[in-house]
């Protein structure tokens, strides 16, 4: 291997350039295009995207339903840019903010014709770089991105690349008193893709050969670090702990999966969207997103990589008892973890039991 970016290497970048507004260039089968965030992209970038030929606005399928827009592609819809769009356009359609201000929004146009998987993969990229799932895209000629400076991914190696699970990597270990237990270290693991490192608390000094008591627990800014009432991750994260304090032994991973795997930002658009009326998983699919965006095989990889084999796992979704099964790691015993109902969060609760199957 060379100085030069490898394919991962050179996804991170894009995602990092998608975040400051920058576009990247994508080439495949499906032929060569630019990309760019429609959350971030300025009014010069888009006036320039758009003199470069016909421009699509990508959007997944489910945002699509709310603005009515046709999917032709199943979970992607391209909807044609008109000539004299403005960005104000194109930033409505791609965040629900003002849906119910300005709910007229049509009729969009939506392609048929040709091959989404380019609109595909930049959706992809703009969700890793926990952006909304919005994305411009705009066909060009090959090598025009490179003489623009822009990078450039081969979207057809990629393509499986971003599906596949990044492997992690143990970077170090240090004891830290909790308060609630004494004998606690925390282990910092971090992906090869250059994503978010994910964290293992591993209580006392479990044994390797018998299922150990675990939580798979996704990072919730507002809830573990302010003490949210809006939802239970701060009581479950302190009372898993103190339940493992008091066995002597256990493991707590720590994933950065904030909001269901969103992101902070987009976790608050969700709240202001609930704060219109509507709930948790309608507000995740007017953003764009699916009900849950987590990967929780991240945290089956980072047991086996422990030498844990079987785990009494913490939790109240059955999904998460079915990703370790099938990720390798078994599960010997479901531990429920009902905690943290507040006057707030008790709609939120009602809906992760009804929608998420959360056995509550």
């Amino acid at each position: 291997m060379g100085l030069g970016p490898d394919l991962n290497e050179r996804l991170a970048r894009a995602r990092a350039d998608l975040r400051m507004g920058v576009p990247v260039g994508l080439r495949g089968a499906a032929g060569n295009v630019l990309v760019a965030s429609a959350e971030t992209v300025g009014a010069a970038r888009l006036r320039a995207l758009m003199a470069l030929g016909p421009l699509d606005l990508a959007l997944t399928g489910r945002r699509a339903a709310t603005l009515k827009a046709r999917p032709y592609d199943g979970d992607v819809a391209r909807v044609v840019v008109p000539e004299d769009a403005r960005l104000s356009w194109v930033q409505e359609l791609a965040d629900p903010a003002d849906d119910l201000a300005n709910p007229m929004k049509g009729p969009l146009k939506t392609r048929r014709e040709g091959s989404a998987a380019l609109h595909r993969l930049a959706l992809d990229l703009c969700k890793g770089a926990r952006l909304l799932p919005a994305a411009l895209v705009v066909p060009v000629a090959e090598g025009f991105a490179e003489a623009a400076g822009l990078g450039v991914i081969d979207a057809d190696a990629a393509a499986p690349l971003l599906a596949a699970l990044p492997e992690l990597g143990h970077v170090v270990s240090a004891r830290v008193p909790l308060r609630a237990t004494e004998t606690a270290r925390l282990h910092v693991w971090r992906p090869a893709d250059g994503s978010d490192e994910h964290y293992a608390i591993e209580v006392g000094r479990p044994d390797r050969a018998a299922p150990v008591l675990a939580r798979l627990h996704s990072a919730c800014f507002t809830g573990d670090l302010l003490g949210s009432l809006k939802c239970d991750c701060g009581p479950q994260l302190n009372a898993a702990l103190m339940q493992m304090g008091q066995e002597g032994a256990g493991v707590l991973l720590y994933l950065q999966q904030e909001g269901r795997g969103i992101g902070l930002a987009n976790k608050m658009r969700a709240y202001a969207l609930q704060d219109q009326g509507f709930d948790t998983v309608e507000a995740n699919h007017r953003l764009g997103f699916e009900d849950d965006e987590r990967d929780f095989r991240l945290g089956a990889q980072i047991l086996r990589k422990m030498g844990f084999a079987a785990v009494r796992l913490m939790t109240n979704n059955p999904a998460k008892v079915r990703m370790m099964e099938t990720s390798g790691v078994q599960v010997a015993e479901r531990v429920p973890l009902k905690v943290g109902e507040t006057e707030f969060n008790a709609r939120y609760l009602a809906v992760k039991a009804a929608k998420s199957g959360h056995l509550l």
